[in-house]
């Protein structure tokens, strides 16, 4: 790897040890009983209510909220895992404030909304620590259904289709299941490897195997996986990161912030894991956030986040951005990445800035950087793929592709907004099609 401490101004171990636990502790710390019944009072328990609709699976938002003010969060726990089997995750890593609780009725009315989220995390994290799986399987069908790719969507088809009666084996790439939960986000949002006890909890459902280290295109074709199986799921995600497409991209000190992410949560000790002192990001979404954050938080002194719009455009929304800037990291906005300057190593990023249309101004900066991050979105990859629309599969609304027997969703199919609670969506989605499907 080209920016380890070989390269100059990186280097691991920039803070005291009790610094990094301090500062990749749990971001949003658990509600307890008591205050769990307190947030859960403020609810007006609508019976239109919007959350519902903000919810990308539509989970019964003012009854799992009633159950835990009436002191039954297993049965909350089951009113949400319903609808999204992932419950736990999203209920720490979806952005609550631009979903659910934007559309609160306390919001609009206070400014302060519910706090669904950390609700929601309340219920499903009593239910799992009680070691319950509240499914069970339905008898047998006999049929048998791959599933490419163990993230969101992948686990979501995986247990729904389980829980239908189907035999169901995951193969994914990686070394652990999980993909985007577990190798994706930030580690602040997701402590005490939370991602592998869920996935560990969910495949109590029984009838799911998990194959690793088995990618689709190296070994494994969608020809040879129909052949094999009744019907098959594509959830193989965005396996590609997009090049900046400068001079000098391939100096010492410039990777994709995917890679860094993956690589710090699989850390087991973050002192030993090396950064820059000038940090510099590019991007404007949530991968770019979490990567200036986490920067910052192992000790470089200094972390620029460049985004080539205008703020309101960044995909991360306005709680991140803060965020951001509350740990602080600097964000640069309308200013788009025109060359890279080092002798063998990167030095200096350079930086044209533009105006709403990204036309350039003519302006520059440079921003001094021994360490750079691309963080300007993924791609697809694989051969011998289902139809594409743009960059992503074509999918029908229930995740069905062009060609006969496959199904398709999350980040590697069109039309989603690329969020974890969205590609449980449309797993589960495509699982209750592919079930129809082979039961008749």
């Amino acid at each position: 790897m080209k920016d380890t401490a070989l390269t100059p101004g990186i280097t691991a171990g920039r803070l005291e040890p009790r610094d990094y636990a301090e500062n990749f502790a749990d971001l949003h710390p658990p509600l307890d009983r008591h205050e769990a019944v307190v947030a859960a009072d403020r609810c007006y328990f609508c019976h239109d209510a919007p959350c519902i609709t903000a919810c990308p699976t539509e989970i019964d938002i003012p009854l799992f909220i009633r159950q835990i003010a009436t002191g039954t969060p297993e049965a909350a726990a089951e009113t949400i895992l319903d609808q999204n089997i992932l419950g736990g995750m999203c209920a720490r890593v979806c952005p609550t404030e631009t979903l659910c609780e934007e559309a609160c009725v306390r919001e609009l009315a206070e400014g302060k909304p519910v706090e669904i989220g950390r609700l929601q995390r309340y219920a499903t994290d009593t239910l799992m620590d009680r070691g319950v799986h509240p499914f069970t399987r339905a008898a047998p069908t006999g049929k048998r259904v791959a599933v490419v790719g163990a993230g969101p969507a992948g686990l979501a088809c995986a247990h729904r289709l389980a829980m239908r009666g189907h035999d169901v084996t995951i193969f994914d790439g990686h070394d652990k299941p999980g993909g985007l939960n577990e190798y994706g986000i930030a580690a602040y949002k997701t402590v005490e490897d939370f991602a592998q006890d869920e996935v560990d909890w969910l495949l109590k459902i029984g009838g799911i195997t998990v194959e690793t280290g088995k990618r689709l295109g190296r070994d494994l074709s969608l020809g040879a996986l129909k052949a094999d199986h009744d019907a098959v799921f594509l959830g193989i995600g965005l396996g590609g990161v997009n090049a900046l497409g400068l001079d000098g991209e391939d100096r010492a000190g410039l990777r994709d912030a995917v890679d860094f992410i993956a690589e710090l949560r699989q850390a087991d000790d973050l002192s030993q894991l090396p950064v820059g002192r000038d940090v510099v990001v590019i991007g404007g979404g949530m991968t770019a956030i979490d990567a200036a954050v986490q920067a910052k938080l192992l000790g470089a002194l200094n972390v620029t986040l460049v985004y080539r719009r205008g703020r309101e455009r960044m995909n991360a929304s306005v709680y991140e951005q803060d965020l951001a800037a509350s740990k602080g990291v600097t964000i640069v906005t309308n200013a788009s990445p025109v060359a890279v300057h080092g002798n063998g190593a990167v030095r200096e990023v350079e930086f044209e800035y533009t105006d709403d249309d990204l036309a350039p101004t003519g302006q520059r900066v440079r921003i001094p950087a021994d360490q750079v991050f691309r963080a300007i979105g993924q791609k697809l990859q694989g051969d011998g793929l289902p139809d594409l629309d743009g960059r992503k599969i074509r999918v029908t609304a229930a995740g069905r592709t062009s060609v006969e027997g496959v199904w398709a969703g999350g980040d590697c199919a069109a039309g989603g907004d690329d969020l974890t609670v969205t590609a449980v969506a449309e797993g589960r989605d495509a699982a209750e099609d592919i079930h129809k499907s082979l039961v008749g």
